[in-house]
């Protein structure tokens, strides 16, 4: 028996394929800061559960396809505090931002097409990519320039004729770098040129740092034709359980596809499409205070890190994730070194490996990413734990 060539190609999750070894840890007494996944810890807003409590109907039964019609209002009006005009007929709801992009790429690609995008990128891309055939023309960034893609060169570099579309994740995960409105640009421009799809991943919209301002793809009319953006509540309002996203896209041949994908899976949750409704209608000063306290842990752990000798770090600019090139050889070594052979004072600390999240082979090794997810005293602690640990690691001789 074998299985498809699809499946085949995937990889197990960078993020989560160590957890073994962090379950081991724990159960031999160790506590493990978990830096390796982007669970907020910010409390979830008691509208959503407010909203679920009050259904009142006697019968939970489906609902449309295409999603529940409070919710889908509920979006338009939170774009429009950003001068985006959105119809009811632009948005289909889905399980989540992970379901929305399974479901764009399964409507865009053929066997052997391929996606461009700057790498390091999400590493689920390569599941979901992979899942409808397809393949990630990879536009290469570094450590030292900051990741930086939105370079008109970079771009022509990276691109081929079996490009189908750009993917773009502003603010970025894993990178946590962010697009100026001239960068958003050059990046529509490239895709006009070339007659791209742009798959925008703006589910980290709001959280922008330093003063910088919030942006989305669908400001820019020129682009409304090949544009789609995928979103979801689980940053946003730190509700990851909730599992509600939805796909914006003005293209009727594209909203027929996802319409077909849609109904095949029938619906998505009812009382979650409730819940997600009630948290779209928040004021927007609700992301105020989770801002400045997102972008206060990425200034703590931006400074514990240039603590380490060789480290290779710039701050990023959003989202809630920092990379960082450590000065080892393989960082996949490094962590399970951490997690079964270090810990000061019964701790030890969890990231993830940076090589899952490139598709060139080789890159990535000695590179980590950091989920800024933990209350900043716990933040200093798991940083003083890499430094500890590395200094430990070098002395034992390894490399």
């Amino acid at each position: 028996m074998k299985l498809s060539n699809n499946v085949m190609s995937m990889q197990f999750s960078p993020i989560r394929k160590f957890n073994g070894y962090a379950f081991d840890a724990k159960k031999k007494g160790k506590k493990v800061y978990h830096l390796n996944i982007g669970q907020p810890d910010i409390s979830t807003p008691p509208a959503f559960l407010e909203a679920v409590k009050n259904f009142d109907e006697t019968v939970l039964a489906y609902a449309e396809s295409g999603g529940d019609t409070k919710l889908i209002e509920a979006v338009i009006q939170y774009f429009n505090r950003f001068g985006a005009k959105i119809e009811t007929e632009d948005i289909l709801i889905t399980n989540g931002g992970s379901e929305a992009l399974q479901m764009v790429f399964s409507c865009i690609l053929d066997p052997g097409d391929q996606v461009m995008m700057a790498e390091p990128f999400y590493t689920n891309y390569h599941t979901f990519i992979a899942a409808a055939g397809g393949e990630i023309a990879p536009i290469t960034t570094t450590a030292e320039e900051g990741y930086f893609y939105a370079d008109p060169v970079k771009l022509e570099k990276a691109y081929t004729e079996n490009c189908k579309a750009i993917a773009i994740v502003n603010p970025g995960n894993p990178t946590g770098c962010t697009l100026s409105e001239a960068d958003i640009q050059v990046i529509c421009d490239f895709a006009v040129k070339h007659d791209l799809w742009i798959v925008a991943d703006e589910v980290y919209r709001e959280f922008v740092y330093d003063g910088g301002k919030m942006n989305t793809f669908a400001k820019y009319p020129a682009i409304a034709d090949r544009l789609i953006i995928v979103d979801s509540v689980s940053k946003r309002f730190s509700a990851c359980g909730a599992r509600v996203g939805f796909v914006l896209t003005k293209n009727k041949d594209m909203q027929d596809g996802l319409m077909k994908i849609a109904q095949g899976r029938l619906c998505c949750p009812t009382l979650e499409m409730l819940g997600a409704a009630a948290l779209y209608e928040l004021p927007g000063e609700y992301f105020n205070e989770t801002r400045t306290e997102y972008e206060q842990r990425r200034d703590c752990v931006y400074r514990e890190l240039m603590k380490i000798p060789g480290i290779v770090c710039q701050k990023p600019g959003g989202a809630f994730y920092i990379m960082a090139k450590l000065p080892v050889e393989s960082t996949d070594d490094f962590l399970v070194w951490l997690l079964t052979e270090f810990d000061d004072g019964g701790e030890t600390v969890m990231y993830a490996p940076a090589e899952g999240f490139y598709a060139t082979p080789g890159l990535g090794k000695s590179e980590i990413r950091i989920a800024y997810i933990l209350k900043q005293e716990d933040l200093v602690r798991a940083i003083e734990l890499i430094r500890l640990g590395l200094e430990k690691y070098k002395a034992e001789g390894h490399r």
